[in-house]
């Protein structure tokens, strides 16, 4: 608690309140280096690497294909041979995501699904989790290259905010919806590093995706424990 912006639990209204709590600016210091990617949120690695031809591991003997996480093939076609982190929020942890890099917000698509377990246990069991979850995907645009940030939901997470559209409330078994943002609308976003994009409201897990012309820093691995604006990765020139 004394990381938080309250430090006295008995301070806040409700769980919901003190799950999603805003942290002291301080603890969190942004990498502004114009080549480094950031950590989006508090969390564990839950996997890290290379796209392959289209797949991501979700764990050991276990892919998932990048189309089925994204629902929609254009998309998948920026990333296919691209890479990706994904990241395990515990309930303990700062619930916030905020922006590994500048960018301008593309497109938003809600895709509704399941609210499996994301633990570590269930990742090892439940094949293609991430893409029957229920997920919101936002991505971006940035001269340096194209990036997504995947918000996946799970079980008791049943709705996600965003800090320009407020909480997309669960629409169980409709179909897939999506906002589109032209950079000549008058909805235009466009968000710097570090800013917050949105949060859940209990652990879970954010995926990032980017397209062939970065790496990832090699100190991080499957379990290593990352925190919101540590490097974690860079564009190459």
């Amino acid at each position: 608690m004394h990381e938080a912006l309250e430090s006295d639990p008995r301070a806040y209204a409700s769980f919901h309140d003190f799950f999603t709590r805003h942290l002291k600016p301080s603890l969190r210091p942004i990498d502004h280096h114009p080549e480094a990617i950031c950590s989006p949120c508090d969390g564990t690695i839950s996997q890290i690497g290379k796209i392959e031809e289209g797949m991501l591991l979700q764990a050991k003997g276990h892919h998932f294909s990048l189309e089925a996480l994204l629902a929609n093939s254009h998309d998948a076609k920026n990333f296919t041979n691209g890479h990706f982190a994904t990241i395990y929020l515990a309930p303990k942890d700062y619930h916030r995501v905020h922006m590994p890099y500048c960018g301008s917000l593309q497109r938003l698509r809600y895709v509704p699904g399941k609210l499996f377990s994301v633990n570590p246990l269930t990742t090892q069991y439940v094949e293609g989790l991430f893409a029957r979850n229920e997920r919101v995907i936002t991505l971006f645009k940035h001269p340096a290259g194209d990036f997504a940030v995947i918000l996946v939901g799970a079980m008791l997470v049943g709705s996600m905010s965003t800090r320009w559209g407020g909480y997309l409330t669960p629409h169980r078994g409709k179909d897939i919806t999506q906002v589109d943002y032209p950079d000549t609308s008058d909805q235009h976003i466009k968000l710097d590093k570090g800013d917050e994009m949105g949060y859940f409201s209990l652990g879970s897990t954010v995926i990032l995706l980017f397209a062939e012309n970065m790496r990832w820093e090699n100190a991080f691995t499957q379990q290593t424990r990352i925190v919101v604006g540590q490097r974690i990765g860079q564009f190459l020139k």
